[in-house]
């Protein structure tokens, strides 16, 4: 049990907490785990959810169709991600779906039990309603530089605007992305062959390099 829960440890939701302070709360927790195999639905579209998700292994993505089918991609968790808070803590029902993108194993928490101080009064309890809070601040923080990215006016300031956000993050020009091409066409909501061009385009004119999902930026565009 501690070796499973100190490979949660990295999730910002047990930022503070110990391997064996996160044994002490498994059963309080209500936690289980579920394995996935690459492209199963863990989550669809329209159901009501009481849970949290931690992705301990693998990726998966977030999904929204629209009314025609039409697929883009709201966000990605990778390895000791949390997903499905924003939806969990409130009446709603899932706006989005959740694939997994690898084969992945997802821990579940019932939420109800992170909210609610337990009758033992864990003492570690208060510190993880104080970063579930501080999840979905930094949810939001990056749903904000998505729709400053999407909202640019043509594919090309759109990819230069995520690349921009990743390189900031990484604090280097060199960066890997988590996405495909076709997944970054989904995120960023532009046609694949219009991206690979305008990526064509960019590299020709020493803006940037790439291979795959390694970027490099170069010069100021």
């Amino acid at each position: 049990m501690e070796s499973l829960a100190a490979s949660l440890l990295p999730c910002p939701l047990f930022r503070g907490v110990s391997a064996g302070e996160l044994s002490a709360m498994w059963n309080c927790l209500q936690a289980r785990s579920a394995h996935y195999e690459k492209g199963c639905m863990i989550w669809e579209e329209g159901r009501a959810v009481r849970e949290v998700g931690v992705v301990r292994s693998g990726a998966v993505h977030i999904l929204r169709d629209d009314f025609w089918g039409n697929r883009s991609i709201q966000g990605q968790a990778g390895p000791g991600d949390l997903f499905g808070e924003a939806y969990a803590c409130g009446e709603e029902p899932l706006g989005v779906s959740v694939q997994a993108v690898e084969e992945s194993e997802i821990v579940f928490l019932d939420v109800e039990r992170i909210l609610t101080v337990c009758p033992s009064s864990c003492p570690f309890h208060a510190r993880l309603i104080h970063n579930l809070v501080g999840a979905l601040a930094q949810k939001n923080r990056l749903l904000s530089s998505k729709i400053d990215q999407v909202s640019q006016r043509t594919t090309r300031s759109k990819v230069l605007a995520y690349l921009s956000w990743q390189a900031q993050r990484a604090g280097t020009a060199r960066f890997a992305i988590p996405f495909d091409r076709q997944g970054l066409a989904d995120y960023l909501a532009v046609d694949r062959s219009a991206l690979s061009a305008e990526l064509g385009k960019m590299r020709r004119e020493g803006i940037l390099d790439f291979h795959k999902n390694l970027f490099e930026l170069k010069e100021e565009p």
